[in-house]
């Protein structure tokens, strides 16, 4: 492997980490991409020359910059799930009053890019917008990692190791038995694992060949879930198929969000 294939990888990571909004000073960036300080630097600020991350120049923050965000924009155009979930989301969060979620796959890990609060005064707020992370840890991403096939499983297991001694309360057994669990019953739940008193039931949201475009999920306290398992599958379920339908219908496509049609002017106001 060639220096500058390495480097342009460990820049790739870094603008990976940089997706969290937990990772915008130089240390945790480079703790998140794995890149040692100096060169952590050094990339980004080729990223920032570049248009791809800007700096504070008070605070010394990173962030996306401009180029990035045209990069997202056109991404988005093209396979931006929110659209389509935010309705479910919406729906979810006024339902049972908790924290609905949208998940999708990144490599092995997950990635948080749309929520919707419920009212209920004590909140799942350990997910952001851009949170990472690693499948299995947490029940949208376990719902995502059950749905992979069983070699994608085990590679997945193995890739995740090291990130996994940051969760003490997982093990490579627990997350083989929970992915068996979820395949079962067809929706994931995780219990005080995560953070403790809380947890989450999810279902995935398989494409035209099976494989998971994403999860959906509502994060609560433990026993608003326990009390309301079933309701709570229910619910997800058939926001599932219902988005699962639509995308279906549209050629795997999303379908372009309605807007009031536009009154044509008349002369005197042209």
């Amino acid at each position: 492997m060639t220096t500058q294939s390495t480097s342009l990888q460990k820049a790739c990571r870094l603008l990976r980490a940089l997706t969290d909004v937990r990772n915008s000073r130089l240390t945790d960036l480079a703790l998140a991409a794995g890149v040692d300080k100096a060169s952590a630097l050094r990339l980004l600020e080729t990223l920032t020359a570049e248009g791809l991350v800007q700096r504070d120049p008070a605070t010394k923050a990173f962030t996306p910059g401009p180029e990035w965000l045209a990069l997202h924009a056109a991404t988005l155009h093209r396979t931006d799930l929110r659209p389509l979930v935010r309705p479910a989301l919406i729906r979810l969060a006024n339902t049972f009053e908790d924290t609905a979620i949208l998940s999708v796959p990144s490599g092995c890990e997950s990635v948080c890019i749309e929520l919707r609060l419920g009212t209920f005064p004590i909140r799942a707020n350990y997910l952001e917008i851009g949170s990472r992370r690693p499948l299995g840890i947490g029940a949208g991403s376990l719902a995502l990692l059950a749905a992979l096939p069983d070699a994608e499983v085990d590679a997945v297991l193995e890739g995740i190791a090291p990130a996994m001694r940051r969760y003490p309360r997982f093990s490579r057994e627990m997350l083989l038995g929970h992915v068996q669990a979820t395949r079962a019953r067809g929706y994931a739940v995780l219990l005080d694992v995560v953070v403790e008193r809380m947890g989450g039931i999810a279902i995935a949201l398989p494409g035209p060949d099976g494989y998971p475009l994403g999860a959906l999920s509502i994060a609560a306290l433990n026993e608003r879930i326990t009390g309301r398992v079933a309701a709570m599958a229910r619910a997800l379920r058939r926001e599932a198929d219902t988005i699962c339908t639509t995308w279906r219908s549209h050629g795997g496509a999303i379908p372009t969000t309605d807007r009031p049609a536009t009154r044509p002017r008349t002369r005197e106001e042209a």
